[in-house]
């Protein structure tokens, strides 16, 4: 083997044209954001994760040759995985042990329901298990990055990126209609302000949902939503890895679902004890709070590039032949976790 075809940038060659092209979609989907919003009167706006998967479904056909390929790939399963990791530094352990153990028993038992439901609904309406675990973990967890991140430790079946896009989109559709309901949900049942934080922060998938629904109602439900939320977040990798290992069980061939290497987890929880360290450390927060803003937000774009890949690797067709039997899904692993999260509410008075 000659010098030049072992070299680092003969490593990168080939998977150039791929990240290129999902930066590029990711990009065009921040640019298109505030311009949909605009369009659709201000009040309601399409996030950029949705507009980055469907520019790139609809550049499938461009997307769809061994050019891309490569590094379409490396953005889905490299890129993905430390762009998830760096979402640690979003949580610090101090606001979650402040939730108390009830709440976060609550949280944890609505969970693992979710989960177990998004399995048992994609068996009944003869959908694959894959299927069901991301849409279980989807809506336990935070939504697309949650979908992204099952993907991930998945055994490959035919139509894995059809129902990857789907549970994206349809996450984002019903956590808006989530943000706008549930709060009205809590009225009627004249939740307090901790008491609809807590439920809005463990019901609705996606963060930003979770924040427009809490400051529809207070800052003091707001600021107990986010912390909810933040603490399913904070047990993504958990989920993850557990699904990941008992799909390997499930099948019998441990080879073929590869659950994630710990290093990222690792990773993950380090950066948790890392912004927890440094949250009770104002004296560096001049310091600390750039880095932090920094990494998050090569985080979004790392997520952003990540979705834009997967969808330049759907086609519209295979999305149109899902059916009912998809929506059915995600929409029952919404109402589940709602009731759980309801009923236990309820329950503690």
């Amino acid at each position: 083997m000659s010098v030049a075809s072992s070299s680092p940038q003969s490593a990168w060659r080939p998977l150039l044209d791929g990240i290129a092209l999902s930066t590029a979609v990711a990009i065009a989907s921040v640019l298109a954001e505030p311009a949909l919003k605009t369009w659709l009167g201000g009040k309601i706006g399409i996030p950029a994760v949705v507009i980055a998967l469907l520019i790139g479904m609809a550049l499938h056909p461009l997307a769809n040759t061994v050019r891309f390929q490569a590094g379409m790939v490396f953005c889905v399963k490299k890129m993905l995985r430390w762009a998830i990791a760096l979402l640690g530094l979003r949580i610090a352990l101090g606001d979650i042990i402040a939730l108390g153990l009830s709440t976060a028993l609550l949280v944890v038992f609505s969970m693992i329901v979710t989960v177990i439901a998004g399995f048992w609904l994609a068996r009944l309406l003869g959908r694959e298990h894959g299927f069901g675990a991301l849409a279980g973990v989807a809506t336990a967890v935070c939504g697309a990055s949650a979908a992204l991140a099952t993907a991930s430790v998945l055994p490959d079946y035919r139509g894995k990126a059809a129902d990857v896009a789907f549970t994206v989109i349809a996450m984002n559709a019903l956590a808006t209609i989530a943000m706008l309901a549930y709060p009205l949900i809590c009225v009627w049942l004249g939740l307090n302000p901790t008491q609809t934080g807590v439920m809005l922060g463990a019901t609705i998938h996606d963060v930003a949902q979770v924040v427009g629904a809490g400051q529809s109602v207070s800052d003091d439900a707001a600021n107990a939503a986010v912390i909810v939320k933040l603490f399913r977040v904070f047990l993504l990798l958990p989920a993850v890895l557990l699904v990941g290992w008992w799909m390997a069980r499930e099948g019998g061939h441990p080879s073929d679902a590869k659950v994630p290497v710990p290093v990222f987890a690792f990773v993950f929880l380090g950066l948790c004890l890392v912004n927890s360290a440094f949250a009770t450390q104002p004296a560096l927060a001049g310091i600390y709070e750039p880095v932090r803003a920094a990494l998050l937000e090569a985080s979004r774009w790392g997520l952003l590039i990540a979705i834009a890949a997967l969808g330049l690797g759907t086609s519209i067709g295979s999305m149109v032949r899902l059916g009912w039997r998809h929506l059915a899904v995600v929409t029952g692993t919404s109402l589940v976790i709602l009731g759980v999260v309801l009923g236990g509410l309820t329950a503690l008075g």
